[in-house]
């Protein structure tokens, strides 16, 4: 036999026993993941090239390694994307390990991303939430758009959610609710006598140092710092005063920050719709504010983001007002730096800015779907991609363990950036296993009666097939959906009476019932005196009514009788 033969032969031979389980391509799993981005060339390089006065190949071979090298520097070379919600991501949040991933969104709900459990093929959440919904109030919960959603950065088994509603929340990292803050009194003057807030709260975050305290900022022109472990009234309130003209004290604060600061304490920072920035020790007291700047940002335009630097220093905010501001909190009077970008707080006021985690970059979104990686010096670009182009790019995040950034878009997708080479565990861990393997079982045309809507050999038990077990509706004719109005059981009762159109068509004088009685009765009156229905048999043996004649005397009356008396 031919060595070829040989060769053939080995290959076609199974080299073990027993059932062969073939493995996953990790490299091309990876591979697949990869960001494909167009980088279209600058119009000014264009022209070179058409008047043949520059432009040559080896600028373009330098262009085009600058571009992975920035891909290289940034963990945005490779990606995952996650369809869950309905409508647009407004909040991003991954939990201090970074295995857990929770995205708020217009659509009422946040959805729980669990990355050991999801594969390439399996990109889905494992939990959705509606915050406003409880066994106690299934019947009557209001739903509400989830304004920002925080885990707590010292300890993962809790997360901040704040909706448009008077009162934040505290739910675990399942989902459950831990704690509702309480509601203050809206009818008091004075912000410093309620317990709560009176208003909608756009904003909040956690302590950086205490697990148990998180700061929220509402409409009704207050910081309100809380104690999870206390929810009856907040630890603290600081009410912003308003110097803008005809405000009347009073504005709506629309951003929080609070971070350590270099000399050890901690440092509370606020925006207001007066475009006003505030400064607080951290620590407190809170009566005073340690800086103000009033004219920060333009008055009455929406300031979204607002971060502080890993070492307490910078300060960095996004305004309505298409600017993008650096501050040194040394001297907290003029900004630093100043930059145009694009603003989308007002279509969608909770786009943020966020420090990386060593603070050698900011990065923030942008409303053509871009991400924007700024240097920290003088806010320049140092590299700009494409994450959904077309659709606003709302809500940011960069987790420092597991080195990848989350994004939330108007389009209703999560994006998950990272680099294999950079990047550990999340969505590596995720690319890197084998795809769910699909039997035919999962097939539901294989396997289920499309006619009665069950499979062909269940078990169905005795009653189990009412009308009333539709989808989304439970056996007691209460629907899944608090939302949704309840379905009326009908009872034996109900199906034993006959229905208004049989009672209007065949029982008499039924109309009556929507009738004024006495206009139905005078109807009939003249009827009445010249058919009468029941005493017609005593028509001609009726006798006359016969009037006694009164006399004179009579005539007056007994009660003139009594006055002459």
């Amino acid at each position: 036999m031919d060595s070829d033969d040989d060769d053939a032969m080995r290959a076609f031979l199974p080299a073990s026993f027993g059932k062969q389980s073939k493995e996953a391509d990790i490299a091309a799993q990876i591979e697949r993941s990869r960001r494909k981005v167009d980088v279209p060339s600058a119009t000014g390089q264009e022209s070179k090239k058409k008047d043949g006065s520059g432009g040559s190949d080896s600028d373009n071979d330098s262009d085009d390694s600058d571009d992975s090298e920035d891909e290289d520097e940034f963990p945005v070379s490779h990606e995952i994307v996650l369809k869950t919600q309905e409508r647009a991501v407004t909040s991003v949040s991954l939990d201090p390990a970074g295995g857990r991933l929770a995205s708020g969104s217009l659509d009422c709900t946040i959805k729980l991303h669990d990355f050991a459990s999801m594969t390439p093929t399996t990109l889905r959440a494992f939990r959705s939430i509606d915050p406003f919904v409880s066994k106690r109030t299934a019947a009557t919960a209001e739903a509400h758009p989830v304004h920002h959603i925080e885990f707590n950065p010292l300890a993962g088994s809790a997360m901040l959610c704040v909706c448009a509603h008077p009162q934040a929340r505290i739910l675990s990292r399942d989902g459950d609710i831990l704690a509702e803050f309480v509601k203050g009194d809206m009818y008091l003057r004075d912000m410093h006598n309620t317990k709560g807030h009176i208003s909608e709260i756009t904003t909040g975050t956690w302590h950086p140092t205490d697990k148990n305290l998180c700061v929220t900022a509402g409409t009704d022109s207050t910081l309100r710092i809380w104690d999870i472990n206390n929810k009856r009234s907040q630890k603290d309130v600081i009410v912003f005063k308003s110097k803008a003209a005809g405000s009347a004290g009073r504005t709506k604060m629309t951003a929080v920050a609070w971070k350590n600061s270099a000399q050890g304490s901690s440092v509370l920072i606020g925006a207001a719709l007066d475009g006003s920035l505030v400064m607080y020790s951290g620590n407190g007291p809170f009566t005073r504010p340690a800086g103000e700047i009033r004219e920060a940002h333009k008055a009455q335009t929406w300031t979204s983001g607002i971060d502080i630097s890993s070492d307490g220093r910078m300060v960095v905010t996004r305004g309505g007002d298409d600017l993008i501001k650096l501050w040194d909190i040394r001297k907290f009077d003029k900004p630093l730096v100043t930059v145009s970008h694009p603003s989308t707080s007002d279509i969608y006021p909770t786009s943020n800015i966020r420090y990386s985690p060593n603070s050698t970059s900011i990065i923030t979104g942008s409303a053509t779907g871009h991400l924007h990686i700024l240097n920290p010096g003088n806010l320049q670009p140092e590299h700009v991609t494409p994450i959904t182009p077309g659709s606003a790019l709302i809500a940011v995040d960069w987790h420092p363990k597991i080195n990848q950034i989350v994004t939330g878009s108007a389009n209703a997708e999560t994006h998950v950036l990272f680099n294999p080479s950079m990047s550990s565990r999340g969505a590596v861990e995720v690319m890197s296993r084998a795809p769910k393997k699909r039997h035919i079982d999962d097939n539901p045309e294989f396997t289920m009666d499309q006619n009665v809507g069950i499979s062909g050999d269940s078990i169905v038990t005795p009653g189990a097939m009412q009308g009333s077990r539709k989808a989304g509706v439970t056996g007691t004719g209460k629907s899944k959906d608090p939302r949704r109005p309840e379905v009326p059981l009908q009872t034996p009762f109900q199906k034993s009476q006959p229905d208004e159109r049989h009672i209007a068509e065949n029982i008499p004088l039924a109309k009556m019932l929507h009738e004024d009685p006495r206009e139905a009765l005078l109807k009939y009156a003249d009827k009445a005196q010249s058919d009468p229905m029941f005493t017609k048999a005593w028509t001609k043996t009726q006798p006359e009514t016969q009037y006694a004649q009164l006399s004179d005397d009579e005539d007056e009356g007994p009660e003139k009788k009594r006055a002459k008396r």
